[in-house]
């Protein structure tokens, strides 16, 4: 089944978890500690109203420079976009959102992939699979798919096993920036 096809049968707790996790591996881009969107996780497993910790995690980075580059800008949008209340139609229109922002960020940032390449492929690529995508990006698919997997399969009990494929997911988008921090150095 393909990314597009598991975000549009998953439940309001699958999206939500799918959109957080997206966003969750992409925190290196943003300045945030591992732990800064953990408040929504635990939300997320009981139940709770999820408000008052997206606003401690926005406030917990600084905010969006000028001179950002696009990755960065695309993951705090991820950020900034995420809804207050886990309405079904906010929910999933945020998780789809994040899902293909996460995607183009990891396709900026694969070194498989020179600048042209990465800004002039394409968009989405969620349709056909991680076959044909470049390694970075295909890594990213799969991990998309595995957290809505596990969650449509797990339910809440599924959270748990999410977050640790998003804590993989974010060590790897940390090794690659910090790659690419070196290399401009």
């Amino acid at each position: 089944m393909s990314l597009v096809e598991l975000i549009a049968q998953a439940d309001d707790r699958g999206l939500a978890a799918s959109g957080l996790a997206c966003l969750d591996r992409c925190v290196p881009l943003l300045g945030g500690d591992d732990e800064m969107l953990r408040p929504l996780w635990a939300s997320l497993a009981d139940g709770s109203a999820w408000a008052g910790s997206l606003d401690k995690a926005r406030g917990a980075i600084d905010p969006a420079e000028p001179d950002a580059d696009e990755a960065a800008l695309l993951a705090r949008r991820m950020l900034d976009a995420a809804p207050a209340e886990r309405t079904a139609e906010a929910i999933r229109t945020w998780a789809d959102a994040c899902s293909v922002a996460s995607l183009r960020i990891h396709r900026l940032l694969d070194p498989a992939l020179d600048a042209t390449a990465a800004a002039e492929g394409p968009e989405d690529g969620r349709e056909g699979g991680a076959e044909s995508a470049s390694p970075l990006v295909a890594a990213e698919m799969r991990r998309q798919v595995v957290v809505l997997e596990l969650l449509a399969e797990h339910g809440t009990h599924g959270l748990r096993r999410a977050l640790d494929v998003t804590v993989e997911g974010r060590r790897v988008l940390r090794a690659v920036v910090s790659r690419r921090a070196r290399g401009r150095g």
